[in-house]
């Protein structure tokens, strides 16, 4: 069988640009796909490469399906993923190939389960969406720790943190309200405003003495709190892909927690500003404005600082909240990570003999454990020694 054409969409923005580099850096060519033949051409002159290119709209699900076909590999950078986003992944699935995006859209990934997980299934593809800092670093954490734990452990939180190389301690620093802006991108910053104003979720039982399963509830809901390596950090509730992934491998779990703590001990002061605002973005024109806004935001084409770091923090505990077993996961910056783990997966999944699970699945799933753990470490993702912890 012969390796799998990939393919990669978006490559002339900021993520996608780390995705193509490491793309090459492992000896691929794959091909562009976009709007602008000139724009790809244009960008692989910028990286002294030969490559085909595809020039198709990308938003248009006909399009790309007369382009995919069942051996190929898609890889999307394409955001925002709610407005811009269904188009590829619906393709994909019907084509039966395998599928990663960048998202970090909780509600995006949510959809895709609900919508394309039998079409994908029907058709042999295997949709990973969220395949980047946001959410594989997390997926890893929770996986390695309810292991660890073994079958008492019922209760997962995973918490998201930013740091900065060179500030002494990494794993003690404490990241600020001005790292959440300087060590990110304008795209970035709109896609937490839109999906701030989108419906979240959360994995755990609706009500006492019934069955956990997937509940709706609003982004920032709550505030997590983690301590480790003597710093107690909050982090406010999101929807991530560790309530759909996690649950397929460990059926044991009751509750799956995810928090965002880039902010710091602004985190709660967010997080009521977001419960307060929530009655008004339940409209339609405000959800738009809120929308049309956050694109205007001043650094909106300012590259982020180069010093950033990531900390993912997972905490296994009993039906009683008990901690048994914490794993902590360090590694670059979430866009040079995400660049990675998009290339990894990529590669791994057009090797002729690779074999991934059909449907849609988190990482641990749709790899397995082991792969996963590997394949992260390939992209600078590392487990903490527990004694560095405690120093």
């Amino acid at each position: 069988m012969e390796k799998r054409r990939i393919l990669l969409l978006g490559a002339t923005g900021y993520t996608g640009r780390r995705v193509l580099r490491e793309l090459l850096a492992r000896g691929e060519k794959p091909t562009l796909v976009g709007r602008s033949r000139t724009k790809m051409l244009t960008l692989a002159d910028r990286f002294e490469a030969k490559l085909p290119v595809a020039e198709v709209d990308v938003t248009s699900s006909a399009h790309l399906t007369r382009l995919l076909g069942p051996s190929d590999v898609v890889v999307s950078t394409v955001g925002p993923f709610m407005q811009l986003g269904m188009a590829t992944v619906t393709a994909a699935a019907r084509a039966g190939a395998r599928y990663f995006d960048s998202t970090g859209e909780g509600p995006f990934a949510r959809r895709v389960l609900l919508e394309l997980d039998s079409v994908a299934a029907a058709r042999g593809a295997t949709l990973v969406p969220a395949f980047g800092y946001d959410y594989v670093p997390g997926n890893l954490a929770g996986a390695l720790a309810l292991e660890q734990a073994g079958e008492r452990a019922c209760h997962v939180e995973i918490g998201y943190f930013i740091t900065r190389s060179g500030r002494g301690s990494e794993l003690r620093y404490r990241s600020t309200l001005r790292d959440s802006w300087d060590l990110t991108t304008g795209g970035t910053r709109q896609t937490l405003v839109a999906a701030a104003a989108e419906d979240g979720f959360a994995y755990r039982s609706p009500r006492p003495g019934a069955s956990s399963r997937l509940v709706d509830e609003r982004a920032a809901k709550r505030v997590l709190t983690f301590r480790y390596a003597g710093v107690r950090r909050p982090a406010m509730t999101v929807p991530g892909t560790e309530h759909l992934g996690l649950p397929e491998v460990f059926p044991q779990l009751e509750s799956v927690e995810v928090g965002m703590g880039w902010l710091g001990r602004w985190t709660r002061p967010v997080q009521i500003a977001a419960m307060l605002q929530a009655p008004l973005l339940r409209s339609a024109k405000v959800r738009a404005a809120l929308t049309r806004w956050s694109g205007r935001l001043p650094g909106a084409h300012r590259e982020p600082d180069t010093d950033g770091r990531s900390l993912v923090i997972a905490v296994a505990r009993d039906g009683h909240g008990r901690p048994l077993a914490t794993t902590a996961l360090t590694g670059p910056d979430p866009y040079e990570m995400t660049g990675s783990l998009l290339a990894w997966g990529a590669v791994h999944a057009a090797a002729p003999d690779a074999v991934l699970k059909p449907g849609v699945h988190g990482p641990v799933a749709a790899f397995g454990l082991d792969t996963l753990r590997l394949g992260a470490a390939e992209a600078g993702v590392h487990e903490v020694d527990g004694a560095l912890a405690r120093r």
